[in-house]
């Protein structure tokens, strides 16, 4: 397929894709590094729930209680016991399966962005506006900044690949 070039815009045609001339886009850059950065912290994840598989949690807990210099009578911690005990073999499995299936989709996401393929473009944007509900509910159910900034970067970069996507579709449109 040739190639087709219109120097005004700064636009190529590349096997069917739209992209400035040698120029890579910093956001899908930034968001592609910022979705690595995810799947590295849910492998990690994954790999510590399957780590705890064999020892007993309520005194795993009250050992890095210890170690990071908290009362093991205070109420943070004695809640965590209580939460902690919930979980059992079985649960954690899940959780690690979970972890890794969500880190291979990050995986996927960053790497297709920073190779700034359209596809990847795509899952990122239906992946985020599919966890949005779920932000906000959090966000409605107990409000806290962390819950808040997760939110407003979500919107970010929602925001973000709804503008890219249009732009290259208006340049796909004056390039035919």
């Amino acid at each position: 397929m040739q190639n087709e070039f219109t120097s005004e815009q700064g636009l190529v045609q590349v096997q069917g894709r739209t992209q400035h001339a040698g120029v890579h886009d910093r956001g899908l850059l930034l968001i592609g590094l910022f979705k690595l950065g995810k799947a590295i912290l849910f492998f990690l994840l994954g790999i510590g729930a399957i780590h705890m598989l064999h020892k007993d949690l309520g005194d795993e807990v009250m050992r890095l209680a210890t170690s990071l210099k908290f009362d093991p009578e205070s109420k943070f911690v004695t809640l965590l016991l209580d939460k902690v005990d919930l979980i059992d073999a079985h649960r954690l499995r899940q959780i690690s399966l979970a972890t890794f299936a969500y880190s291979a989709l990050a995986l996927t996401e960053g790497i297709g962005l920073l190779l700034e393929k359209v596809w990847a473009e795509y899952l990122t944007l239906i992946l985020t506006v599919s966890f949005l509900p779920w932000e906000l509910y959090e966000l409605a159910r107990r409000p806290s900044w962390f819950r808040l900034n997760l939110l407003l970067i979500n919107l970010a970069v929602l925001g973000y690949l709804v503008w890219l996507l249009r732009r290259k579709k208006v340049a796909a449109e004056a390039l035919n």
